[in-house]
């Protein structure tokens, strides 16, 4: 096993996932037995508990996240309060408009349409009250995302139905997942464009 290329694919299948990564599912991703996993697990705990490391990793039985360490909530408490103080930011906004205009979404849907990491800016609009997380009938342990009645309020709408051009961007939606070998700037062009129509 190549012990430092195992230990980046680690950090960045957990920070790509964001949320509690069940140990299997680890082991499965990374075609490792449960031995060579544990090993992993405890190299990687060690590295992230060094001095100068703003994460940690968490784990029990089944498991595993990373989170940010205690010892650096003042700051990070400072930013999030600011973040929901002030006006979205067009992460924020593309992420928005990705929601309301094909949601449900679940997170890895969502970020996989966006290219990037999304719980922080999930979370912001969770706490801002415009999308709204559901458990996914489908999947268990999963979530699903849409924009709350507050949002449609806001947009003076019915209904997503009734936002600017709805039925076009469906429609693209539906030819690029009939066609899985294009790349996502189609999502990318339509999260652009509906952002700044949510935005006005």
């Amino acid at each position: 096993m190549n012990l430092n290329k195992k230990l980046g694919e680690l950090e960045a299948l957990l920070f790509i996932h964001g949320e509690p990564l069940a140990l299997k599912k680890m082991q499965a991703v990374l075609e490792m037995k449960q031995e060579d996993a544990e090993l992993l697990l405890s190299e990687f705990g060690k590295k992230l508990a060094e001095e100068g490391r703003g994460l940690a990793l968490l784990k029990d039985e089944e498991k595993i996240q990373l989170v940010t360490k205690p010892e650096f909530n003042k700051v990070l408490e400072g930013f999030v309060k600011e973040e929901l103080s002030g006006d979205l930011s067009a992460a924020s906004l593309e992420a928005l408009a990705l929601i309301a205009y094909f949601g449900p979404l679940s997170r890895s849907r969502i970020e996989y349409l966006r290219g990037v990491n999304s719980s922080f800016i999930l979370r912001s609009l969770l706490l801002r009250g415009l999308v709204e997380r559901f458990p996914d009938p489908a999947r268990q342990n999963a979530f699903l995302y849409r924009a709350t009645f507050d949002l449609l309020k806001h947009l003076g709408i019915k209904g997503k139905e009734d936002m600017p051009d709805y039925e076009k961007f469906k429609t693209l939606l539906a030819a690029f997942e009939s066609q899985p070998d294009l790349s996502h700037n189609p999502e990318e062009a339509a999260a652009a464009e509906t952002a700044g129509q949510i935005q006005n």
